[in-house]
């Protein structure tokens, strides 16, 4: 939960007030069930105070993802957000991942969008080695490639977040895609 926390004050260079919001949001379990020592071997988690012995938020509904509401659609039973069950495998700028979210027709929805870093990074196992094989087991046709996010670098309006769903990394890049360019996984439902 610690580690969620501090990944949205980083990304949003916003530091969530009780006085100025409202109560915190429950988030979900990562996965993560191992914990590692410096130089990056296992060790076992008593003590540790990493994720794999918290094990903190909300643990993972079984079945966590279910086909629907068409054979096109995912819905994640945790947050009630519909997923796109097997993006287009096609790379965009940040602003074309937009305007392709923005307009996608689908399972009877025309309101799709692209998630923002946390609803996307939401979806990752992190016990994982691969995300998006781990996503697929789960009914989604996904690629290891980087998906991007709705969400703008604070400080950097130039850059956006995306999410590389091969080891479940988040980092920016240029909306413009002179850095790159990723995948659109369109999303709808809460914010």
């Amino acid at each position: 939960m610690r580690s969620l926390y501090l990944f949205f004050v980083l990304v949003t260079g916003l530091l969530p007030f009780a006085t100025t919001q409202g109560a915190p949001a429950d988030l979900p379990q990562t996965g993560q069930t191992i914990c590692y020592d410096a130089a990056g071997a296992v060790v076992t988690c008593a003590g540790t105070g990493q994720d794999g012995e918290l094990t903190a938020g909300i643990a993972w509904p079984n079945p966590r993802f279910v086909v629907g509401p068409t054979a096109d659609c995912i819905t994640d039973t945790l947050t009630g957000l519909v997923w796109v069950r097997a993006p287009v495998f096609a790379s965009y700028t940040w602003y074309e991942a937009l305007t392709y979210a923005k307009n996608l027709n689908l399972c009877g929805y025309t309101d799709w969008r692209l998630p923002n870093i946390v609803e996307i990074k939401s979806v990752v196992n992190s016990a994982a080695a691969n995300k998006a094989t781990f996503l697929n087991t789960q009914g989604f046709n996904v690629f290891a490639n980087p998906y991007w996010s709705s969400t703008n670098q604070a400080g950097y309006p130039a850059n956006a977040w995306y999410l590389n769903l091969g080891d479940g990394n988040a980092t920016t890049g240029t909306k413009d895609g002179s850095s790159g360019v990723g995948l659109a996984w369109p999303v709808r439902g809460g914010q």
